[in-house]
């Protein structure tokens, strides 16, 4: 009996010496991560990517900007640190390594941003406020570029939206980018050719009215900019003299369509100051307005600065003898054409044969008791 006790107790021994294993070291990481001016970062999050297997572990920072974890699988991983839970969204990490080692046990690591914020500026040789500066000029620029970039879908959107007649999308659109950034004129030239075309499709004439005074205020910020842009560049770049004087010919057509003559007439005087290359077009522009506006003398005096500019503008001359025809006297029973009425519709037909006032510049003439003669021909007058 004590025999078989005896090897109960040695038995027993031995299984508890087999079921006396050592403790598995556990894998865990921590570290302190400070900012810039060498103050705890509370709030953060590190981001370990294992670069084998793409799996990710997120760890927070407490109130001393420290961090820890069990668990990580031992391997090479990139570890990202980030602000917000917005920065972590959007990938905007404050500073990352790549290629650091977690190995089986403790591992270590810091991230001072204010250190290696010198220790970048040692290895490009400039001081840690230099390197501080050249960061925040480059992330000034970055940001100024991704505005730019919504922009230009705004810019494009609110253009598709006027092709397609939807004046309020494109105001809307438009009036948000003002908004993003009040200091581009072509931001402010869009929104008031939105308005334009948006008073076309009112027919509420209060509303129409609304709509030519908000273009008229748009188009004036739009030409102050870039003036004042302009006068700044020593070079005088061509494109944006041409820019101003459209959107000078552009306000002439506002304020025409909003009964303000005078003040058309004016804008089409400075476009055509400005690019005298256009000059033709706006001068003629302000001779249209001139006629509507029943002002026949003036609009004579601006088309033949339209023909004087370009003699090759054939519908100058046209309007100019339909504008000569209202000064026709009687004498007797016959039509006297003003001087330059037939001379003013002769030099049309010559310019433009199958224009599209062609027949009625001849049946005019004929009016008139004139010999309708053209480069192409002569054609005699009809009773």
């Amino acid at each position: 009996m004590r025999k078989h006790l005896a090897m109960f107790g040695f038995v027993l021994l031995l299984l508890l010496c087999v079921c006396v294993l050592p403790a598995l070291a556990q894998t865990s990481v921590k570290g302190v991560c400070k900012d810039l001016e060498g103050k705890p970062i509370v709030g953060g999050t590190v981001v370990f990517t294992n670069q084998d297997n793409g799996q990710k572990i997120a760890v927070k920072t407490d109130k001393k900007g420290e961090f820890f974890s069990l668990g990580v699988t031992p391997g090479k991983y990139k570890i990202s640190l980030y602000k917000t839970d917005d920065d972590v969204k959007a990938d905007k990490a404050m500073f990352f390594l790549n290629g650091f080692p977690v190995v089986t046990g403790e591992n270590a690591i810091d991230f001072d941003l204010k250190k290696e914020q010198e220790k970048q500026a040692q290895g490009q040789g400039v001081s840690a406020e230099q390197l501080k500066q050249q960061q925040e000029a480059n992330e000034k620029i970055k940001q100024q570029n991704a505005t730019i970039k919504t922009l230009n879908e705004k810019i494009v959107a609110a253009n598709t939206s006027m092709k397609a007649g939807d004046y309020d999308s494109a105001i809307a659109t438009m009036t948000e980018a003002t908004q993003m950034d009040p200091t581009r004129d072509v931001l402010w030239g869009i929104l008031a050719d939105a308005y334009r075309g948006s008073a076309t499709k009112q027919t509420d004439r209060a509303e129409k009215q609304k709509c030519l005074e908000e273009a008229i205020t748009d188009y004036n910020k739009a030409i102050d900019l870039k003036q004042k842009a302009t006068e700044a560049d020593p070079k005088k770049n061509p494109d944006d003299v041409r820019r101003v004087a459209g959107y000078y010919n552009n306000l002439g057509d506002a304020c025409a369509k909003a009964g303000k003559v005078d003040d058309a007439i004016k804008a089409y005087d400075h476009a055509a100051q400005i690019n005298p290359e256009m000059a033709a077009a706006y001068y003629f522009n302000e001779g249209a307005v001139l006629t509507n506006a029943g002002k026949v003398d003036e609009a004579n005096a601006a088309f033949d600065k339209c023909i004087a500019t370009d003699p090759t503008k054939a519908e100058a001359y046209y309007q100019k003898g339909v504008n000569l025809m209202g000064k026709a006297t009687l004498q007797g029973d016959k039509t006297v054409p003003a001087p330059g009425t037939i001379e003013a519709f002769q030099k049309y037909l010559e310019l433009a044969p199958n224009g599209p006032n062609a027949q009625n510049a001849k049946d005019l003439m004929a009016s008139l008791g004139a010999t309708v003669q053209t480069t192409y021909g002569t054609k005699k007058k009809t009773k």
